[in-house]
């Protein structure tokens, strides 16, 4: 097999683009995780990771994909046949409605299009109309990852507490954490749920839980069955610095070097790059004359693009083009939306230049595919970065 020269171009909405720093800091020997020097470097990333969720509270960390943090989230703090809230905002939130009915819950599921995210009034109607407070926990995808659209959690928050209800709130931010603002305790959420592939700049193979003492009270009494995923010896052992089972030492190296690099920026320096790579390409999208997926500009992800194609162009088609001529990879359509759209990831270690060839490669592949487009993609996202720059 022939490589390609230059590197390959990765804009999947994550696993993103690994920095030569966090590489670096995850190829050293690895050291007993029983001694002194693994307390210190865990009680570094436990307190840098408060941080970053804007936490004071607890950040539990296991080996895993964000999907062991969805069912850690919900099998710490429920009991099998407990109703709780959904909404239907991509394929990711129907995947964590699954997880949810899989492990013996009652899943109030509210339908949506794909295209917005939860909707604010509907929490409210829903936690009004739950007279005898049956329904346990609000769920809400704060970055629909399929869809590119991120819901507005400071007003589900609110449409909470106008309610009264009791209900906890779990917040999944696997692509939003580190790329988009977000505040687990002044918005105050039970569990936020995150996963190291994204963002956070690290490979797959970590998860996290902050967890708020709301949530802890309700994990000494939920009866949903859990053994790896209990927060319960987590957290006794983080006192000391230490896990409960042999933790993934090296990938805490890259843990710690990266917030580094998220503090060295500054986390609101980081936002506003990731909202200004996303206005251009959206900028671009529109000069393409194309579609963008989210249906509501309040809510555009700063994280990712979603830009559906027109009926009779497979996305996927394009997406294979792409690839074999520019080696760049791009997202795929998932479930409904599977050849209807594509996505340019643009979050983690990312910057102008990098913006700008993955579009200039995503503006070539519409001619050579025959995607109906109209030029200067690529020219007026330069301009808004041109006049933004710092």
């Amino acid at each position: 097999m022939a490589f390609p020269a230059g590197r390959h171009f990765l804009q999947i909405p994550g696993p993103t683009n690994v920095p030569d720093r966090v590489l670096r800091a995850i190829d050293r020997p690895t050291i007993d995780h029983r001694g002194p020097e693994f307390a210190q470097l865990a009680r570094e990333v436990l307190a840098g990771l408060q941080r970053v969720f804007r936490t004071r509270q607890p950040v539990v960390v296991f080996p895993a994909s964000g999907t062991g943090a969805w069912e850690a989230a919900l099998a710490n703090t429920l009991s099998p046949g407990d109703r709780i809230l959904m909404f239907e905002t991509g394929h990711f939130a129907t995947l964590w409605q699954e997880m949810a009915e899989r492990l013996g819950l009652s899943v109030d599921f509210v339908p949506g299009d794909w295209r917005r995210g939860a909707d604010p009034a509907a929490v409210e109607d829903k936690l009004r109309s739950d007279g005898q407070r049956k329904l346990r926990a609000v769920c809400v995808v704060h970055n629909e990852t399929s869809t590119g659209v991120t819901t507005r959690l400071p007003e589900v928050r609110a449409a909470m507490d106008r309610s009264g209800h009791p209900a906890l709130l779990l917040v999944d931010t696997i692509s939003s954490l580190a790329s988009t603002e977000y505040r687990h305790d002044e918005w105050k959420v039970d569990v936020t749920v995150a996963g190291s592939q994204k963002g956070l700049m690290l490979p797959p193979g970590l998860s996290f839980n902050a967890v708020s003492e709301k949530a802890l009270a309700a994990s000494r009494n939920a009866g949903l069955r859990r053994s790896y995923w209990d927060w319960a010896p987590m957290l006794r052992a983080n006192e000391s610095g230490f896990f409960p089972s042999t933790p993934a030492t090296n990938l805490l190296y890259g843990l710690r070097e990266s917030l580094a690099m998220l503090e060295e920026e500054g986390l609101e320096n980081v936002f506003q790059r990731h909202a200004r790579h996303g206005e251009a390409t959206r900028r671009a999208v529109r000069a393409w004359g194309l579609e963008l997926n989210c249906a509501d500009e309040r809510e555009h992800s700063a994280s990712l693009t979603a830009i559906r194609l027109p009926a009779g162009h497979d996305a996927d088609r394009l997406r294979a083009l792409i690839l074999d001529r520019f080696d760049m990879s791009l997202g795929q359509g998932l479930g409904k939306l599977k050849g209807k759209l594509f996505r340019i990831g643009h979050l983690g270690a990312f910057n102008d230049l990098m913006l700008c060839g993955a579009l200039a490669g995503v503006e070539m592949g519409l001619a050579l595919a025959g995607v109906p487009h109209g030029a200067g993609g690529l020219a007026a996202a330069m301009e808004h970065l041109a006049a933004t720059a710092k």
